[in-house]
């Protein structure tokens, strides 16, 4: 029984540093969904449901019915509606000093957003990009529209 235990206890330490890892590359949260909601992520294609962790390098995308909300760890809030790519190119944030950066690409479809903690304290840090446009952010609510690309 006592040999089970250290076992156990063995695999939880020696995974341990691949859930910090993880955690370091977690962007956000699913909040909401609607309808057909997807994340690719590694090449897989996952279902997007509320709480399904966002992490750098997803790709969030609705189908022709579909709508999801997420929430970014600097309290960025995220909406992105029917037939949308939504790509979270770059994203870190330090909960202590509130220091951080972002990019995220709209790559077809809408997207309205409720900056956070990261674009009220440095906005320069912040940046939302189109296939054909980079939006730089004030600390403010704003929505895009990228029609006609299939990417």
């Amino acid at each position: 029984m006592i040999r089970t235990y250290r076992l156990l206890a063995c695999a939880i330490f020696a995974a341990w540093p691949s859930f910090s890892a993880l955690a370091a590359d977690v962007a956000g949260m699913v909040k909401t969904s609607k309808g057909e909601v997807s994340i690719e992520r590694d090449g897989q294609k996952l279902l997007a449901v509320v709480g399904t962790p966002v992490l750098v390098a997803d790709r969030i995308r609705t189908g022709s019915g579909g709508a999801v909300g997420i929430t970014l760890r600097d309290n960025t809030l995220l909406s992105a509606g029917p037939n949308s790519l939504i790509v979270i190119d770059k994203f870190a944030f330090d909960n202590k000093t509130q220091a951080g950066n972002m990019s995220v690409g709209i790559r077809k479809g809408t997207l309205s957003v409720a900056t956070g903690k990261i674009a009220k304290r440095t906005p320069e840090s912040v940046d939302f990009h189109t296939p054909t446009s980079v939006l730089g952010v004030r600390g403010t609510e704003f929505v895009i529209e990228v029609a006609g690309n299939d990417e």
